[in-house]
């Protein structure tokens, strides 16, 4: 299945409630074969307004992070494990994550990424498919907001960093 008809699936979904609620849903942006994807928790309200992924300021934080350390995001694909909006830009529940997990792992498929970057504990949830490496990080709104998990997020993009090169040399 191409990755198109995938998207159109997700925008088309109603296995949650969570869609009722949504302006959009957010399936996901970047080139259809990225080596590097990334993977958050849900859209918040930007992302909704738009269908765009990571573009509030938790966006504007994960970019300056992939400049520091010269990713470039237009050749990362970035999406988020629950595709549409929760209120009050809630943690989602195991229901809705459940819903949207096929999707994702669908999409790791298709894109066949070498290196899938998890952020934050919902993200980390998401089953592993074989022969993709992850790298489980924190959800960049939260190393925006903790000096402790700032640093962490900041190594773990240089051990991103690291591992694309070392990829590159293969």
């Amino acid at each position: 299945m191409p990755l198109e008809d995938l998207n159109q699936q997700i925008k088309n979904c109603r296995k949650c409630s969570l869609w009722q609620n949504a302006n959009n849903a957010v399936v996901g942006e970047g080139p259809a074969n990225a080596e590097i994807m990334l993977v958050g928790q849900n859209p918040g309200a930007e992302e909704d307004k738009t269908g765009r992924p990571f573009i509030g300021r938790a966006g504007k934080f994960l970019n300056k992070v992939l400049a520091e350390n010269s990713i470039a995001r237009e050749k990362v694909f970035i999406t988020n494990t629950v595709k549409h909006l929760t209120p009050q830009n809630r943690k989602p529940s195991p229901d809705e994550v459940a819903a949207c997990v096929p999707y994702l792992v669908e999409q790791v498929k298709l894109v066949k990424p070498k290196i899938v970057v998890l952020m934050g504990a919902v993200a980390w949830q998401a089953p592993r498919v074989e022969g993709v490496e992850y790298l489980e990080t924190v959800h960049p709104s939260a190393a925006m907001r903790f000096t402790k998990m700032r640093k962490r997020f900041q190594e773990d993009f240089k051990t991103l960093r690291n591992r694309i090169e070392i990829l590159q040399k293969k």
